[in-house]
Order: C-alpha cells, then sequence, then structure tokens
C-alpha cells in the first residue's frame, strides 16, 4: 500500500492488555489544572521504568468539570490494577494535592474501583472531613490556601496499551516534522493518550539485551548509525526514525487514533521526506491485540 508516496509496510503493531483509569484535575483557572496534570504524568513513559503510563487526554471547560472549574482529564494505564492504585495514589499525594487551588475527581464510572483520595485524607491530620453525595464520597481536606477536595475512589476498566507506529524518513527534521503532525491530529481523539515526550519516541527498544539484567534494550535494526556494522531494516534513503506509541481505553480507540496519526504523517508525502510507515511487534507472540497497517488504513 502507498499513499501519498509513503510505503506503508505489510505489517502490525502488536499491544498489550492494560487497567486503566481517567481522573478529573480542577483548579481555579487552566495554568493551575494543566500544571497539576504535567506534574502527575511527569515519568509516565513506560511501565519497563515508570511503574505506569500516563498523560493527559483533553482540556474540559467549566460545563464539562464536577465542580463548574477549568479542568484536565489525564489517563493512567498499569499492568494490574494494583499498580494502577499504587501510582495514582502516589501522583495525587505528591503532584495533585501539593498544587494550588487543585481538586481531583473520579473520571470514570463502573462496578471495579481503586483508592483515589480515600488514603490521601489522613494528610489531614484528623480535621479533614467528608461528604457523600448519593454513593459517592469526597473528602475535604484543610490546606494552607483553602482546601483540598478530592473524590474517595475512581473506576478502572481494561484498556489497551502500546498500539505503535513508526515512521521513516530522509532526515531527523522531516520525522519529527511528519510525527509532530500525526500527535496533533492523535490528540483529537478520544480516550488516548501517547505517553512519550510530546507523544513522540526515539529509542524504539527490542525485548531482551546482551547485557542480563535489562529487559530491553535500543531497537538496533532500526539504528540509522548502525547501519553497515549490523543487520538493518532501514533503505539506503531513510536516514532517521520516530515511534509514537498510543494507548487507549479500547482497541477501538487505539485504531481510530494510529489511522489519524498515519493519515497526518502521509498528508505530507514523499515530497516532504517521509519514505515509509511501519510498526513495532514482537512476531505476534506476547501481546493479544495486533493492529494491521493496512486494515487500519483500508
Amino acid at each position: 500500500m502507498i499513499i501519498n508516496g509513503v510505503t506503508i509496510e505489510d505489517t502490525f503493531a502488536e499491544a498489550f492488555g492494560m487497567k486503566a483509569t481517567r481522573v478529573i484535575i480542577t483548579a481555579l483557572n487552566e495554568t493551575w489544572a494543566r500544571n497539576a496534570a504535567v506534574t502527575m504524568t511527569g515519568f509516565a513513559t513506560s511501565v519497563i521504568g515508570s511503574g505506569i503510563e500516563a498523560g493527559i487526554e483533553a482540556t474540559l471547560g467549566i460545563d464539562q468539570t464536577p465542580d463548574g472549574r477549568p479542568g484536565v482529564s489525564v489517563l493512567l494505564f498499569g499492568m494490574s490494577a494494583k499498580d494502577l492504585e499504587k501510582q495514582l495514589e502516589r501522583r495525587v499525594g505528591q503532584c495533585i494535592l501539593t498544587s494550588p487551588s487543585s481538586a481531583v475527581y473520579a473520571g470514570m464510572e463502573g462496578a471495579k474501583t481503586i483508592n483515589l483520595g480515600r488514603n490521601i485524607r489522613f494528610f489531614g491530620d484528623g480535621f479533614q472531613i467528608s461528604k457523600l453525595i448519593g454513593e459517592r464520597r469526597y473528602w475535604r481536606i484543610p490546606v494552607m490556601d483553602g482546601e483540598f477536595v478530592c473524590e474517595e475512589r475512581t473506576a478502572y476498566g481494561d484498556a489497551v496499551g502500546g498500539g505503535n507506529f513508526i515512521v521513516l524518513a530522509a532526515s531527523q527534521e522531516q520525522a519529527l516534522t511528519a510525527c509532530e503532525a500525526a500527535v496533533v491530529a492523535m490528540r483529537r481523539i478520544p480516550n488516548v493518550i501517547m505517553p512519550f515526550p510530546g507523544g513522540i519516541v526515539r529509542s524504539g527498544s527490542k525485548v531482551g539485551s546482551k547485557y542480563a539484567a535489562l529487559p530491553a534494550s535500543t531497537n538496533h535494526q532500526f539504528c540509522p548509525t548502525l547501519r553497515g556494522i549490523t543487520a538493518s531494516r532501514l533503505l539506503p534513503d531513510e536516514m532517521s526514525v520516530l515511534e509514537i506509541v498510543v494507548n487507549g481505553l479500547a482497541d477501538t480507540d487505539v485504531r481510530a487514533a494510529m489511522r489519524a496519526g498515519i493519515e497526518a504523517v502521509c498528508a505530507l508525502g514523499s515530497t516532504a521526506g517521509i519514505r515509509r510507515v511501519s510498526a513495532g511487534n514482537y512476531g505476534g507472540k506476547l501481546g493479544q491485540f495486533h493492529f494491521h497497517l493496512r486494515e487500519v488504513m483500508a
């Protein structure tokens, strides 16, 4: 398949089942809601090293938040509900509780729940009070700028992590420009995040390493500086490679985001130096979700 001169490789992205939740952060204004969200989602690029994958999903208007203030929705993904809860509580305590004027609420509903502010309330040192509205409990914790309001629990559900595609271009600048356009398009799709910096990752990895202690190492077949000294998957005019990883609440969300991103890349076309779109997989042996690029783009 060729779109606007860009080859869509006959391969697939291999993704994994995860657990995910959404929280809504609000504040006095959008700047401070985003400050809290950016801090909370920092160092959350990969479960391999960070324990969780997280990102900002969307900016919310005052008519979209529980307390009628500007807000941001954040999606967090873990390999289990236990991992998700552990990281969520840490990040709420260190990054949202500490941020001026902030509050945090559940962003999903469902029967399966994990702690959100249940243990954070003890920071109130006995001065905290709760309010039960319907079946949802909220905590009001006194802090130096007023009160920190947090919902006691949030729902979580099954999700998909590790959808991806790889952009191969004639130069680093052209690969980055294409991926930037892809991320802009993908951020319009609900229920997804791209957890790496700016949504883009340059250090694509393979499973394992020559060093026994490392579970993953550089994807050497896509490294242009190694061409000629080891096996390479790069063609002669492919000089730079970048990857976009996408997590979603459902496989249909991941598929929609991948399509939007690849369409944006192909819109630039071969005249912009874009040569090929590929994807990362492990031969189909590890992840239960397979996103075949040509089916995604059909």
